[in-house]
């Protein structure tokens, strides 16, 4: 493959082309997407993930799932499972079967005693409190352990011996003999392996010895043969402590770490802590609730893979850092939707309207396109009666002026029905509006006759063959941009109290009944909303609101 080969659209692609018209790797591109599975993924891991397996797809190469678990305390099978139904829902397919660096734990130990051996690495018996004075600070280096020159000989015996359980926990390290005095905290002699209890997900009781992230994510890659290593920036300053690990072992590839900005959006928190916090202390239903920021909330509340895959390519892949307007993500969502979503009318604040001239007992069914733009998509049945339903905001006694819709004595159109005008509004003894008694013209489908001049078009649905639904309107979790900025203050003191407002016994369509799944649906002058088995009970169904229909920012950009 030539350099000029690909069209490159970020610094990645070039910096691969580069290696590839080099020579390196035999022209073979591997990727991996290597999450720790300790809490549901977020948007930003759907960047990583997009990113990785679409550079595999650009330069014909493959991209592998391994789970990075070398924490077992804090990881679970349910995090694995709902990773992988992640990854696979985002239409990315890894290489192989999915791999785990516990896969690996017996290289790893073999490699740490590599090092032992070589003179690259001690067993250290500070406590954690004597480590932290001795590795100093950003602007002052640190001191040499006191068992830093320990024979390795004696290192080896005591790491065995760590290994076999004959230690307690914390009571002593494996820690790599780098440099004290190095500018980079990281390097500073980092703990390679630590005595830890804990019963692994994968290896069960196995091992009471488990290696750091650090020493394992290099050696993980270059053991799966991975050419390139994608992760962002935080991992930047840990570059040439991946680097060291790499060149101090037998190993056998030397992986390229390449990084990139993360994904940050504002009214937004990705951190695992902080979401893991929501779930527990009932701020959210579970990870999968349709306000979080997780990829199994974004699909509950009917986000597309296709719409985030849009939005990704909005924000692209650069070295800078910053926020990105939440706005953005809303826009690539309704792009997409509104191209594809099938649309049908419901009614939220139901008012009874009575066509005092439309004969009683009889019905009409009235034929409206899925989508006005798509005919290909076919064609719904809407029944028209002589009880009907619409929007309790849609009629005003005293209209204000520019008042596009239904007044005394105004006439409106009822989307893909007839029009008609409102003659009389009763109202109850506490002064609420209960019915709405309108005549509609029986020449009006369809065509606005002349001498017509209708007050608006307005959605509706027949008060006798209508659903019951209800709606679970979502907003932004947060009412703050930047929930966690402010340190004197905990991040859920700003979680925004209107992120959901329930709407029971809201009328739509009776086709919904039997609502597809696949699509979120637009109702008509509302938004777009995706049905909700979890919610929906019975006969009732339940619909998410996915994303409203107005669009300040995409308005704004053009």
């Amino acid at each position: 493959m030539s350099a000029e080969s690909k069209k490159a659209n970020n610094f990645i692609q070039n910096l691969i082309e580069e290696n590839i018209a080099s020579g390196e790797h035999s022209g073979q591109v591997v990727t991996r997407f290597p999450p720790e599975p300790n809490g549901y993924l977020h948007i930003g891991h759907a960047k990583s993930i997009l990113l990785n397996f679409g550079i595999a797809t650009t330069f014909d190469g493959v991209c592998t799932l391994r789970f990075d678990d070398t924490n077992p305390e804090k990881e679970s099978q349910e995090y694995i499972d709902a990773i992988s139904r992640d990854v696979r829902w985002l239409g990315c397919e890894w290489e192989g079967d999915i791999r785990f660096a516990s896969d690996y734990f017996d290289d790893l130990y073999a490699f740490a005693e590599e090092l032992i051996q070589n003179g690259d690495a001690y067993v250290c018996e500070l406590d954690a409190e004597q480590m932290a004075e001795y590795r100093g600070t950003l602007t002052e280096p640190g001191k040499n352990s006191p068992y830093r020159d320990r024979p390795a000989e004696e290192n080896l015996r005591l790491f065995r011996q760590m290994k076999a359980g004959d230690h307690p926990d914390g009571a002593m390290v494996l820690r790599a003999k780098i440099d004290m005095a190095s500018s980079n905290i990281n390097m500073r002699d980092p703990i390679l392996y630590r005595i830890r209890r804990a019963t692994h997900h994968q290896t069960g009781d196995k091992w009471c010895i488990y290696p750091m992230y650090d020493f394992t994510h290099p050696i993980s890659d270059a053991l799966e043969g991975v050419t390139h290593s994608l992760c962002t920036l935080e991992f930047e300053d840990h570059r040439p402590l991946y680097d060291w690990v790499i060149d101090h072992i037998s190993a056998p590839c030397k992986p390229r770490q390449i990084e990139f900005a993360r994904l940050n959006l504002n009214y937004t928190i990705t951190s695992k802590r902080k979401l893991l916090r929501l779930v527990e202390e009932g701020h959210v239903e579970a990870w999968d609730d349709p306000r979080m920021p997780t990829i199994s909330g974004l699909r509950r509340r009917g986000v597309t893979p296709e719409s985030l895959q849009m939005f990704c390519d909005m924000v692209g892949v650069s070295k800078a850092g910053g926020t990105v307007d939440v706005g953005m993500l809303e826009h690539a969502i309704r792009e997409d939707l509104n191209a594809r979503a099938p649309r049908a009318m419901c009614v939220m604040d139901p008012v009874k309207v009575t066509l005092t001239n439309y004969p009683e007992g009889e019905r009409e069914v009235l034929t409206l396109p899925v989508h006005p733009q798509n005919p290909e998509l076919g064609t719904r049945d809407v029944a028209w009666t002589r009880t009907l339903y619409i929007d309790r905001n849609d009629f005003a006694e005293e209209p204000p002026r520019k008042w596009k819709r239904l007044a005394p004595d105004q006439a409106v159109r009822l989307r893909g029905g007839y029009v008609m005008t409102c003659r009389e509004a009763i109202y109850d003894d506490d002064g609420r509006l209960v019915e709405l008694r309108c005549e509609y013209d029986p020449n009006t489908l369809g065509v606005n006759p002349e001498g017509y001049k209708p007050n608006g078009v307005l959605h509706w649905v027949s008060a006798e063959e209508s659903a019951e639904v209800d709606i679970y309107q979502y907003d932004r979790l947060f009412k703050a941009e930047f929930p966690d900025a402010d340190k004197s203050v905990d991040f859920t003191d700003n979680l925004n109290p209107e992120s959901l407002v329930v709407i029971r016994g809201a009328r739509a369509e009776a086709n919904l009944l039997e609502a597809q799944t696949e699509l979120p649906y637009q109702f008509e002058r509302e938004g777009y909303f995706f049905l909700d088995p979890q919610h929906s009970m019975g006969e009732r169904p339940a619909f998410n609101r996915t994303v409203t229909l107005r669009d300040s920012w995409g308005k704004g950009k053009k």
